[in-house]
């Protein structure tokens, strides 16, 4: 089985201009939509850019198997984003393995999507190192459950090493307890600031960054959702909006790199999810940013593993540590 999280190149300590590269990391939640698969791993190579995609476990198992799943304080087979059915589940099979093979990575989203007061906030340690197994099993079995014979798993499920929460939340350090024990590297589920990371609870923490929305004093998390709810109150605008909302999306990016190399270049975390929210508008901006952005000289779009891998090859640059 492939490895969930390949590092296939490698970044100098320093550009000729004697800065660090600005990396640039785009990651998305859920990672069902097969169409969307398409064209986000064709944008990628036009830029010779890396994603990693945080991959939610019933989408890669049955839903006549459902019961199998027994998540903390619900009833078995609960899960908030549903099942896969067979032909999805062979289909993302494939997917997974062609997008590895390409050298993007997979994270876990986890599994049953529970969030708010009956969510995920409650779980222990031992609770989420059972969620964490829960996936493992989804994705070793899942694809031959689906198929009625046997079928290797997209990747090796023991080799994740980075999360991003359903919903951001969770309690970190009973959760990032359970990743360490893992081996995991970092947790990508927190918000933060444009500056270099730093461990916490003995995992990088990669946030989702606070900036503001284009145009205004609104501050918002570089999270598709969150521009959506800082933009429209997460409520769809009629289509005539479009472009002009795109535009401030794309505004709101570009004003986070110009942040980002007035900073030293710490890098860029842009979180997403496969969707199509307010016409498309997220999706539609982050395209256009991520083939405007990843070509430029100083610019390396890569994803959380191969940041993870620079970082413990020359360390946090020093006197950059700051939020910005």
């Amino acid at each position: 089985m492939p490895a969930a999280a390949p590092v296939l190149r490698s970044f100098p300590a320093r550009l000729p201009n004697g800065k660090p590269p600005l990396f640039v990391v785009v990651s998305f939640d859920g990672a069902g939509d097969l169409a969307l698969w398409a064209r986000w791993r064709a944008v990628a190579k036009q830029v010779n850019a890396r994603m990693t995609f945080f991959l939610s476990g019933p989408y890669l198992y049955p839903g006549d198997h459902r019961a199998d799943y027994r998540p903390p304080y619900h009833q078995p087979g609960a899960s908030e984003i549903g099942w896969g059915d067979a032909a999805n589940v062979l289909a993302r099979t494939k997917v997974l393995r062609e997008a590895i093979a390409e050298g993007h990575e997979i994270g876990t989203h986890a599994n049953g999507h529970f969030c708010g007061k009956n969510g995920i906030g409650r779980w222990t340690t031992a609770q989420w190192t059972a969620e964490l197994s829960a996936f493992d099993r989804m994705v070793r079995t899942g694809p031959t459950l689906a198929a009625g014979k046997t079928v290797a798993p997209p990747f090796d499920p023991s080799t994740i090493k980075g999360m991003r929460t359903p919903c951001l939340e969770g309690n970190r350090p009973a959760y990032r307890q359970a990743m360490v024990q893992r081996g995991m590297l970092y947790d990508a589920s927190a918000p933060g600031y444009i500056s270099w990371p730093k461990k916490q609870n003995g995992l990088w923490d990669f946030p989702l960054e606070s900036v503001t929305l284009a145009g205004t004093s609104k501050k918002t998390l570089t999270m598709d959702y969150n521009l959506w709810f800082a933009q429209t109150q997460a409520r769809k605008a009629p289509l005539a909006q479009a472009p002009t909302l795109k535009a401030q999306v794309l505004a709101t990016y570009q004003q986070a790199l110009a942040k980002s190399r007035a900073s030293g270049n710490p890098p860029l975390f842009l979180g997403n999810h496969f969707n199509r929210w307010n016409n498309s508008v997220y999706s539609d901006a982050l395209t256009d940013f991520v083939k405007q952005t990843c070509t430029q000289p100083d610019v390396r779009c890569v994803s959380n593993m191969e940041l993870a891998s620079w970082l413990a090859k020359y360390g946090v640059p020093s006197n950059q540590t700051r939020p910005s």
